[in-house]
C-alpha cells in the first residue's frame, strides 16, 4: 500500500488540478502542502488530546474546515510556503484546497478492515514514526523519518 506520504501528494494534485499554479513554484506549492499537511498530521498525533483531534477529523464528527488539524495544515502551509512566494490572488484558493484535502484523507484511512471504522491504531503508530503490526500506511520508519525531519523545518521561530 502506498505511503502516508503519497497519499497525501496525491490528494494535494488532485485538489489543485484546477488552479493555474506557475510552473516555476508548482513543485514548491504541491510539496508545500504536502509537508504542511503530513506536519499537521504528525505534530497533531503526538501532542496531548492529538489522537481525539484527528478521530474527530477523519471520522467526521469535527467539519475538516473546522478542525484544528486542518488549520495546523494552513498555518504551517502559510508560513513556510506562501509567505515566500508571490502569488497574489492564488494565495486563498490554495490555502482554500486543505479542507478539502483533509476531509477525503478520512475517507480513505477509514475501512482498513471493512467493520466501517477507522484504523486509527496504524494510522497513529505511523504519525508517530512507530511500527505497525499491518504496516496500513507503507514505511512507518521512513515515515518516521521524515517526521522528524518536518519536525525540524516547522519548528517555531
Amino acid at each position: 500500500m502506498a505511503s502516508i506520504s503519497d497519499i497525501i501528494l496525491g490528494q494535494v494534485t488532485n485538489a489543485t488540478g484546477g488552479l493555474n499554479i506557475p510552473a516555476n513554484v508548482k513543485n514548491t506549492v504541491l510539496n508545500g502542502l504536502s509537508s504542511s499537511i503530513l506536519g499537521s498530521l504528525t505534530q497533531t498525533a503526538t501532542k496531548a488530546g492529538g489522537v481525539a483531534q484527528l478521530t474527530d477529523l477523519f471520522t467526521g464528527r469535527t467539519a475538516a474546515a473546522q478542525s484544528p488539524v486542518t488549520a495546523l495544515a494552513g498555518n504551517l502551509f502559510n508560513n513556510n510556503v506562501l509567505s515566500k512566494l508571490n502569488l497574489g490572488s492564488l494565495a486563498a484558493p490554495l490555502l482554500g484546497v486543505i479542507p478539502g484535502i483533509m476531509g477525503k484523507l478520512g475517507g480513505l484511512f477509514r475501512d482498513q478492515d471493512g467493520d466501517g471504522d477507522v484504523d486509527f491504531n496504524d494510522i497513529i503508530l505511523t504519525l508517530k514514526g512507530g511500527g505497525s503490526g499491518k504496516n496500513v500506511l507503507g514505511n512507518a520508519a521512513a515515515i518516521g523519518a521524515a517526521a522528524s525531519i518536518l519536525g525540524g523545518l516547522f519548528k517555531k521561530r
